[in-house]
């Protein structure tokens, strides 16, 4: 599987983020072929027709719709060429951690590294106009760019994603507020950093310094689920990514997840799913599963 790996030679300026039209990257999302990125997307659906494979999950692709893709997820289009409008909005993380001096600020935007929700989301048309116009805005200032276009990027970035956040919380009810402490926001960055590895909450309170009680807390507030139930979703991702687009035997796949032995991973699976690693797979082949 191929990874794309962003080029910031496409731009003007040296910026780790770009904006890009249907027709600039219609070969890859023509292909039906299955990669993946070192970058998150967004893309801004005016017209489109299809499905989209994001992970094992199936999105049908729609008018006035927007979909959120976070790094190193497996994607594969089945677009239909005659019917495509969008723009494509494409940044490294640690351009916007270091761009708004926040380390953890895409962690806390709700469309990202989501675990609970669509990655999809639709808009009135005249607010995809909005977003358009935005968009537009930021890559005239990529292209044509002066004194000021860092300040005037990063005013414009900085607007355009929270407003995606507020909407998209809005819509799943989830909060937007401030809280005490960020540590429900560093628990999910350290996921995606050691799923690999580390499995039981324990792990993550060492690495964070703090009791169970302060971690599941934060996480409640900030994602409205329990950090066992956080962990167990990602992990459950991890799984069924391995299986599907691995060759890898469940017997290997337990190994490179840390599982002291496969049975204990087939049962983990089996409480999460109410099904068996075979009896998911025959389902993903069959079209049983979305």
């Amino acid at each position: 599987m191929k990874t794309i790996k962003f080029n910031k030679t496409e731009c003007g300026v040296d910026f780790l983020l770009n904006v890009l039209s249907s027709e600039e990257v219609g070969e890859a999302y023509l292909s039906q072929r299955l990669f993946n990125t070192d970058y998150f997307e967004i893309v801004f659906i005016k017209k489109g027709s299809g499905q989209l494979t994001l992970n094992y999950k199936k999105i049908k692709i729609k008018d006035n719709s927007i979909v959120f893709i976070s790094p190193f997820q497996k994607r594969q289009w089945n677009l239909n060429a005659e019917h495509l409008d969008f723009t494509l909005l494409v940044f490294r993380e640690e351009f916007l951690n270091d761009f708004f001096s926040d380390k953890l600020f895409t962690y806390r935007l709700s469309y990202f590294y989501q675990l609970e929700f669509p990655l999809q989301m639709d808009v009135k048309n005249e607010s995809l106009e909005r977003y358009c116009m935005l968009l537009s805005e930021i890559k005239t200032e990529l292209l044509k760019t002066r004194l000021d276009s860092v300040h005037i990027i990063r005013s414009l970035i900085y607007y355009l994603l929270q407003k995606l956040n507020r909407q998209y919380s809005e819509k799943h009810q989830l909060s937007i507020t401030k809280h005490e402490n960020n540590y429900g926001f560093q628990f999910k960055q350290l996921i995606e950093t050691h799923i690999e590895k580390k499995q039981r909450i324990s792990d993550y309170t060492e690495l964070l310094g703090i009791s169970r009680i302060t971690l599941n807390k934060s996480v409640k507030e900030q994602f409205n689920v329990t950090s066992t139930h956080l962990l167990k979703q990602r992990l459950l991702i991890e799984i069924k990514d391995y299986l599907i687009y691995s060759e890898m035997t469940v017997a290997q796949i337990a190994d490179k997840l840390n599982f002291s032995e496969p049975n204990h991973l087939m049962r983990f699976f089996k409480s999460q799913t109410g099904m068996t690693t075979s009896e998911f797979l025959d389902d993903y082949q069959n079209g049983i599963i979305s």
